[in-house]
């Protein structure tokens, strides 16, 4: 009869000991659960801005992470690049200051390459045939595999004079580094190696 009692009071023992183990398993796996949700709610919580409207009003703007942007802001970089560069009017302070602005988004490849049309007469000609210069960009491609990224630049130019309109094709590369946003380069890159591939004429229109 003893042994019989001795036997219940181990198995009760045992049973009351594997109910604890699973309620502190429980218990772990709840605060667990809520320190996991907590700092998850933090993190969302520092992907939100909040904006006071003038002192009364407060609206909530989400905030994108930077890095999904990137790509689409380094077409636009090159592209803003080329337009300056490439867009040139028979007036030599409005060459000048298109090649200014051009030269905040690029290294000194790109001022090299603009020195050497100077002294070749390139933008005096310009200026002395009132000829006008534009450039339509027909695509950009960027490999964001490598840093520094690699471009690929393939677009159109159009030598306006009063005569003809010359259509040229024009393909340019480069590559491109992160640098400082500033008001004067707001997508923070900056050209490097630039050189022309190809700009050769595809047809001239008679006026």
């Amino acid at each position: 009869m003893e042994f019989k009692t001795l036997r219940n009071i181990e198995n009760s023992f045992r049973q009351i000991r594997l109910y604890a183990i699973v309620f502190a398993v429980l218990c772990i796996s709840v605060v667990g659960y809520a320190v996991w949700r907590s700092y998850r709610f933090a993190e969302e919580q520092r992907q939100k801005i909040y904006v006071l409207d003038n002192g009364k009003s407060l609206m909530l703007a989400l905030s994108q992470d930077a890095s999904i942007n990137r790509p689409v802001e380094a077409r636009e970089h090159v592209r803003r690049f080329h337009e300056l560069f490439f867009t040139l009017a028979p007036d030599k302070n409005a060459i000048e200051s298109n090649m200014s602005r051009a030269f905040n988004l690029a290294d000194k490849s790109a001022f090299d390459y603009y020195k050497d049309l100077s002294e070749k007469g390139y933008y005096s000609r310009i200026i002395s045939g009132n000829v006008q210069q534009r450039i339509e960009v027909d695509s950009v491609v960027c490999n964001f595999d490598n840093y520094p990224y690699a471009v690929r630049t393939y677009a159109k130019q159009f030598i306006i004079r009063s005569s003809n309109v010359t259509r040229r094709n024009l393909i340019t590369s480069c590559y491109l580094v992160n640098s400082v946003r500033s008001d004067n380069n707001p997508q923070g890159f900056n050209i490097e190696k630039f050189a022309v591939i190809e700009n050769r004429d595809i047809e001239v229109i008679e006026r």
